[in-house]
């Protein structure tokens, strides 16, 4: 088999309910899609979702990137041999870590419909669904009680608190959200490395009667031993997010043992081959791992979460980042039923058509 021609092309897609998290505001997202065509007629989708603040790219540097790096490089070459193809890019692609983990995709979704099975079955088929958490950005504290009370009526059993902006408000917002949504709703916090060591230790003493399930990137990404003493210091498990942007980076937070979590996210980790070696050097340290993800078209959440299903220390799943987005070209990739998400039955990553 061989990759006869490559397409690329970028899709802005508004949403429907703008929000806000500690360092920006976000109205809409721009993802880049890519189809790869085989003189089989097997076609391989992917999808990049470019990210400047977490990923250094934009819409603009990614589809240069594709054009002038992955294109000639992949151009004749076999599919088939993934990781072979995904290694040539690597170095080249360094920068470009959400095109990289869009080429990967493709290359899986070809291999996985040349097999004819769904990919979370090929890469392990651990578990055939998974409970998702659904976000709640930062708003004042009547509206994202409001919000709260929605999304539970929407049968969402777990929902992720955004703050870092003002610890006092974050603790009074949770024991709000809390008493909304009672006791059953599992209840997660993100401050966006918003806060102090201090600033942390007081928001978990301040929420102690919530039962937070998690603290996420209490602290700045570039101080690692900050995140160290938080986890040192508080009662409940705390998760590295943008702290964990490549293989390495999931080594010296394991090796230093300054987190009791990760994030991993197919955009910063360039994919799912990359992200199931990041999941291996989690599952060696004992450290249980979330699947997460950026405002994302369906085709993207599908690829988290056939990784989140094939491998069993793979415990929690944030794969929202598609709610709320308008015209979504791959709507339907995945499915939720009571804010649980399955895969298609479709080969591969389950998306036939762009």
């Amino acid at each position: 088999m061989k990759i006869t021609h490559i397409e690329a092309w970028a899709v802005t897609m508004p949403l429907s309910e703008p929000y806000t998290i500690a360092y920006e505001k976000v109205t809409s997202t721009t993802n880049v899609f890519l189809s790869f065509h085989t003189n089989q007629n097997v076609v391989g989708y992917g999808c990049a979702a470019p990210a400047e603040a977490v990923t250094s790219e934009t819409a603009v540097t990614a589809l240069d990137a594709i054009h002038s790096i992955a294109v000639p490089q992949l151009r004749g070459k076999d599919p088939l041999r993934l990781m072979k193809q995904i290694e040539f890019l690597k170095e080249p692609l360094r920068s470009f870590p959400s095109v990289l983990a869009a080429i990967d995709m493709a290359l899986h979704d070809i291999l996985g419909k040349k097999a004819g099975l769904p990919l979370w079955k090929m890469l392990g088929g651990y578990r055939d669904c998974i409970k998702t958490s659904v976000t709640i950005g930062i708003l004042p504290i009547e509206e994202s009680v409001k919000l709260a009370r929605e999304w539970v009526a929407r049968e969402f059993k777990c929902l992720k608190i955004k703050g870092g902006l003002d610890v006092s408000a974050d603790i009074e917002k949770v024991l709000k959200i809390r008493e909304a949504v009672g006791s059953k709703i599992e209840l997660r916090f993100d401050a966006n490395q918003g806060y102090t060591v201090d600033e942390s230790v007081k928001f978990v003493k301040g929420t102690k009667s919530v039962f937070l399930e998690l603290l996420e990137q209490p602290t700045p990404k570039g101080k690692p031993d900050l995140l160290g003493r938080v986890t040192s210091e508080v009662s409940i498990p705390v998760m590295a997010d943008e702290s964990l942007m490549s293989l390495r980076d999931a080594f010296c937070l394991a090796r230093r043992e300054l987190v009791d979590m990760v994030n991993i996210k197919l955009m910063k980790v360039g994919g799912i081959a990359e992200a199931l070696q990041v999941n291996a050097v989690a599952r060696a340290a004992g450290l249980e791992v979330m699947v997460g993800c950026m405002d994302e078209s369906s085709l993207a959440i599908a690829a988290g979460l056939h990784f989140a299903l094939a491998r069993p220390n793979v415990v929690y799943a944030d794969l929202d980042g598609h709610l709320g987005l308008l015209d979504d070209p791959a709507i339907g990739a995945v499915i939720l039923k009571e804010g649980v998400l399955y895969p298609t039955a479709n080969p591969g990553l389950g998306c036939n058509d762009l």
